[in-house]
């Protein structure tokens, strides 16, 4: 693996990183004070985003995105992840990989106007009783005829006020498990579809987490997503990128933020007639910190680089996922301890940033849940998982 950025790598780095310092981390203030985001605050970042090439970069130039390979879509995101969730979601768009499994008359009526930003999409997967057990699902697809009856539903869906359409899993096969498990596309304006409360989190203020409420919803066959029974299949395959991307390379942005604000800190801070800087205890949380942040960035590049190889990168996502979140929290945590009692003050970003990165640990998957699959992963290959080139 080469490990020197090329030109092109260090330019989209660049862009990407101003249009955050400049359009979108001076709003974060107004979404803590109000709860959300202007509409109109969040039509002016999409068309500054698409004019400068920057929405849904993950997408294949085939069907209007920005085509970047695996390690590319990571080095955006993590400049990405120096942002509030909401407005990463308005300015480079939430084009998942999922849908590129769509077929021609799908594309054009789901994803080409996704890419286009004329249409969003959440993923609705997570339900009540099936967070991180995604084969735990309840919501139930039912033929009837030529035409399916969907009835359920999701929770903690995110952006779900916004969006207009959710890939929804439901059981198709009761007898079957994880094989018995399909994808549907369903539009938020089809009878029997009601979207409950926006469930109040901790931190992610201006994205909405919604209910879902299925109650025999008609679906038409174009609502299948790939084949009948291999939605399991599709998550477990497409979502691992989405992990790594929003997830593990987010975690990166978001501590290298905290990174940066504490070191600006430590040496203004003043006490005892010397900058806390000087400090050794300061000195050793800014040390730990910059060495967790660059070991959390290369596990995310080298599985971004087996994905662009045709790879399996499946235990290095999971392996990621755990050290780039448990990473971020311990970060977060010596940032609040550096500008003590500022630390916790809500005047500062660095009290809403602890916040946010608490999630980090439990979606995509918790990390005792990754932990699973690197120890039975450990349990079939042994030294190849880790101990070998």
């Amino acid at each position: 693996m080469d490990l020197e950025l090329s030109v092109e790598q260090v330019m989209l780095v660049e862009t990407v990183r101003k249009f955050v310092e400049k359009e979108l981390l001076p709003l974060e203030e107004g979404i803590e004070e109000k709860g959300f985001l202007d509409p109109l605050l969040a039509r002016a970042l999409f068309e500054k985003s698409r004019e400068n090439g920057l929405y849904a970069m993950n997408i294949p130039e085939e069907f209007g995105g920005g085509g970047l390979s695996a390690l590319d879509t990571m080095l955006a995101e993590e400049q990405f992840g120096h942002a509030k969730d909401i407005l990463i979601r308005r300015a480079f768009g939430n084009v998942y990989e999922v849908l590129l499994n769509a077929n021609a008359a799908q594309r054009e009526r789901w994803l080409l106007p996704t890419v286009r930003g004329e249409r969003t999409c959440a993923i609705a997967i997570t339900e009540p009783g099936a967070g991180s057990d995604a084969g735990g699902i309840r919501t139930r697809a039912t033929r009837q005829g030529d035409r399916w009856v969907l009835n359920g539903g999701k929770h903690f869906i995110s952006d779900g006020e916004f969006s207009d359409f959710f890939v929804v899993s439901a059981v198709t096969d009761p007898q079957a498990g994880t094989r018995g498990i399909s994808l549907f596309l369903v539009d938020k304006a089809l009878p029997g579809l009601t979207v409950g409360r926006n469930q109040k989190m901790m931190g992610l203020t201006g994205t909405s987490h919604v209910e879902l409420h299925f109650d025999e919803v008609p679906l038409s066959n174009d609502c299948l997503l790939g084949e009948e029974n291999t939605g399991f299949g599709q998550i477990l395959r497409t979502l691992g990128r989405v992990r790594l991307a929003q997830v593990c390379a987010r975690a990166v942005g978001k501590a290298t933020r905290l990174m940066n604000l504490m070191v600006s800190y430590a040496n203004e801070r003043k006490q005892f007639g010397r900058a806390i800087a000087d400090f050794q205890m300061i000195q050793q949380m800014l040390a730990d910190s910059a060495i967790e942040i660059n070991a959390a960035r290369w596990m995310v590049w080298d599985a971004a680089h087996d994905i662009d190889r045709g790879k399996d990168p499946r235990e290095k996502i999971s392996m990621a996922k755990v050290y780039c979140s448990e990473m971020l929290g311990r970060v977060a945590d010596r940032a609040v301890q550096v500008y003590g009692g500022m630390g916790y003050c809500a005047d500062l970003p660095v009290e809403r940033l602890y916040r946010d990165a608490r999630i980090f640990r439990i979606f995509d998957g918790t990390s005792e849940i990754h932990r699973s699959v690197i120890a039975r992963s450990l349990s079939r290959h042994g030294e190849a998982l880790y101990g070998t080139l």
